[in-house]
């Protein structure tokens, strides 16, 4: 069920602007950024005089095609005929996301491209965590990357069993297991270069002409143990992930706090499909409200949650004041419980939280946003533990306010 006053968006053109906090790269990265880069075009390998400027078009060029795109969408949906509305009146401007890397706050339509260009800079500072991201992050097959780790994890294993025998440190370029496993996944002969391994054309028995290898030279025993580290740590490297950026915003006491206007990234629906379920909704309901089962109806609202990427909800405070913030509709409830106590000058307290309809929820339960019909947004009531706040009452003790400083100062009033 759609909490009360909830309006949906049809087409909203977002009036905020993402912060711009990345750095541009040293001179130093030029070598090893632009050989990322032209391996994940699968382009001829740049030789030792690449310009940084390859880095920055293709940036550049991958920024342009997003931005394309989202006009395209605009474009679909102007062209469904859909009412616009103005930002002003919105809920929340968007949803943004930060970068861990470089911590620079981003659109939904910039994540992949920042993360990938905050990895390639990376290629200066330590070229095998650079790479191990690049596995990681740039390949979306999981079950492809964990096949080249696998590889990569068994070329080092050979080498350190056996550092004196040569074959163990020339890997053909055109070997089946090489070509299929490893080759198609970006990164791995990044992360093989960081190791030491070197192109070197080579003869091959029975063939005029050379071929190429990755060589590794014969190393010492300290050097064997540092490539068993790193070795572990590709095998325990992760996604780089944009983080959703909450917007924490505190509001002060308004008889607003029930409506909402929220942005098209709140849905998983197309302009289109919003206005036809909108046209929908209401012949619906009266015709089948007599007709269905429970469990028809649980079926229904579980396909109604799921028509949600995010939701946007309100938390109203002892004092009146309310604070705002964006989830993940998936995020589980300790989720939302960290976000309050990250929020309130005494949030080791414990408190009770009360959602629409009277239902408490409970902190210590791992169970979804969505689950607990908070979806697409919702306003929740909270309550400080009674019998904690009579002892502090009692002690004399007593918080001069609820919320950090830093939410204060930028307190605004609900339109």
């Amino acid at each position: 069920m759609r909490p009360y006053g909830i309006s949906k968006p049809e087409v909203v053109q977002s009036s905020s602007s993402s912060k711009n906090n990345r750095h541009a790269p040293s001179e130093g990265s030029q070598l090893a950024g632009a050989a990322a880069l032209a391996r994940i075009e699968q382009h001829q390998r740049p030789k030792v005089y690449t310009s940084q400027d390859a880095i920055r078009n293709q940036v550049k060029r991958e920024l342009e095609a997003a931005a394309l795109a989202e006009k395209e969408k605009a474009d679909t949906a102007e062209g469904a005929k859909v009412s616009v509305k103005d930002p002003a009146c919105l809920s929340v401007s968007g949803v943004y996301f930060t970068c861990p890397l470089t911590g620079a706050t981003l659109t939904k339509s910039e994540r992949e491209v920042h993360i990938k260009e905050a990895i390639l800079m990376r290629f200066e500072e330590d070229r095998v965590e650079a790479s191990v991201m690049m596995i990681h992050t740039f390949n979306k097959d999981r079950e492809k990357v964990k096949a080249a780790v696998d590889i990569i994890s068994k070329y080092i294993e050979n080498i350190c069993k056996n550092p004196t025998e040569e074959k163990y440190r020339k890997i053909k370029l055109s070997n089946k297991v090489f070509q299929e496993k490893v080759r198609c996944v970006e990164g791995s002969r990044e992360f093989l270069e960081a190791l030491g391994f070197t192109s070197v054309m080579l003869p091959v028995e029975g063939q005029e002409e050379e071929e190429e290898f990755l060589v590794l030279l014969e190393h010492s025993p300290d050097a064997l143990e540092l490539m068993k580290e790193r070795r572990d740590r590709l095998q325990r490297g992760e996604p780089v992930r944009a983080q959703l950026d909450r917007q924490p915003q505190a509001f002060r006491s308004s008889p607003n706090a029930q409506r909402f206007e929220l942005p098209p990234e709140f849905y998983n629906l197309t302009a289109e499909e919003l206005k036809r379920e909108q046209q929908q909704r209401s012949e619906l309901v009266e015709k089948n409200a007599m007709l269905r089962t429970k469990a028809m109806r649980e079926k229904e609202e579980q396909r109604e949650r799921r028509k949600y990427n995010y939701t946007l909800l309100r938390i109203r405070l002892p004092d009146g004041s309310i604070l705002q913030g964006t989830f993940y509709a998936w995020d589980r409830l300790p989720v939302l419980f960290a976000f309050l106590r990250e929020s309130l000058v005494d949030g080791w307290q414990p408190f009770e939280l009360i959602a629409p309809g009277g239902q408490k929820l409970q902190e210590s339960e791992e169970v979804a946003l969505a689950e607990c019909n908070l979806v697409p947004a919702a306003v929740l009531t909270f309550a400080w533990d009674a019998a904690v706040q009579a002892d502090i009452a009692a002690a004399g003790g007593k918080s001069p306010a609820l919320l950090k400083p830093e939410l204060l100062e930028t307190i605004r009033t609900l339109s």
